[in-house]
């Protein structure tokens, strides 16, 4: 899956001093992207819709 046109966002609990953070884009059609947002350019993974539902449901319940 090649992510040209996705939308890169970062969580707004990201604190803004460079730290190491992730991106997700989810504009795509039926995936999520995930990306280190200190290296844009790098690899991206991608994740089926219902995949991604699951694992922040799952890191919900255990915040």
């Amino acid at each position: 899956m090649d992510p040209n046109g996705a939308r890169w966002r970062k969580s707004s609990r990201s604190s803004g001093n460079g730290g190491a953070c992730v991106e997700v884009a989810d504009n795509l059609s039926g995936v999520v992207g995930v990306r280190d947002s200190k290296d844009p350019a790098g690899p991206a993974l991608m994740f089926t819709v219902a995949s991604w539902r699951a694992f922040v449901i799952g890191v919900a319940g255990r915040a």
